[in-house]
């Protein structure tokens, strides 16, 4: 189809649907990454436009999205250093001795083979969510990208929504302690030592009701079950996390979703921010504010 010229600002679900698209076709059609903005492909339904954008769309689907597809991976972001993704809980982010396969790593180089046998992109690690958590996750497409943003991941901002049992005593707070391990894999708050590692989680309570809460996370630093352990020191274990004391699980996982992520360029320096909404199931069992 030849590219579109926007004539007035809007935004493109308005855009499109002026064309006669359905809202359902016009998700099918960013589902599928068949809409681009200036040649850069845009996946938010939201997205603003300005006066003389180019608008084209390519119904066809795109080779290999069936592999992100059937296990519930979104692709946020892509250009030539990084890729964004929204991962399912339940997925890993990379292997274990008992599971290759089926990870988020795994499933990425499969999509990037697929997608361009000749001369597929590679995915590189930046950092990890795990299993059972859902949201957002960056990968770098190449080993210098991926070396700047790990330099830099001390820098990048992450928050999450976490379901806990119970309601935190105050509604805002900050958690540190330092955290070591054991032999089980099983984190714990301890007093300094050489092996521990400091951890700082903030906390904002959003929603309360039904004996849980609703907490909007932020990360100082990004330790292993950091959030999961330092929400359970304080007596509101997340939904779900019975490793960590959480007696009920209506979600049939655990109730962690980490919905924002900023980080610098790993190119272009610029301050790069992504976003994802509430999971509908979180939502669904908080109907009062505190």
């Amino acid at each position: 189809m030849k590219p579109l010229k926007v004539k007035a600002a809007t935004t493109l679900i308005d855009f499109l649907a002026g064309l006669g698209y359905t809202r359902t076709k016009i998700k099918q059609l960013l589902k599928h990454r068949a809409v681009t903005v200036n040649n850069r492909t845009v996946t938010r339904i939201d997205h603003v436009l300005s006066l003389h954008d180019s608008i084209a769309l390519d119904a066809k689907p795109k080779p290999g999205a069936e592999i992100l597809e059937a296990s519930g991976i979104g692709i946020v972001y892509e250009d030539d250093a990084v890729i964004v993704m929204n991962k399912p809980s339940g997925l890993l982010t990379i292997a274990t001795e008992k599971e290759k396969k089926e990870t988020a790593y795994y499933l990425l180089n499969a999509y990037f083979k697929e997608r361009n046998p000749s001369r597929p992109d590679r995915a590189f690690i930046v950092h990890r969510l795990d299993r059972e958590t859902s949201g957002l996750i960056v990968f770098a497409k190449d080993e210098a990208a991926k070396h700047r943003l790990q330099r830099d991941w001390n820098n990048a901002e992450k928050k999450y929504y976490a379901v806990v049992e119970g309601v935190p005593k105050d509604s805002e707070g900050r958690i540190e302690s330092y955290l070591g391990e054991t032999t089980a894999f099983k984190v714990y708050s301890e007093t300094a030592g050489e092996e521990s590692k400091r951890a700082v989680t903030r906390y904002r309570v959003m929603k309360a009701g039904r004996g849980q809460a609703l907490l909007d996370v932020l990360l100082e630093t990004g330790k292993k079950h950091q959030i999961r352990v330092h929400l359970a020191d304080i007596g509101c274990p997340v939904v779900g996390d019975k490793k960590y004391g959480a007696k009920t699980n209506p979600f049939r996982r655990i109730a962690l979703h980490a919905y924002s992520l900023s980080f610098a360029h790993p190119v272009s320096g610029k301050q790069m921010h992504f976003t994802t909404l509430l999971p509908k199931a979180f939502a669904s069992l908080i109907r009062h504010r505190p």
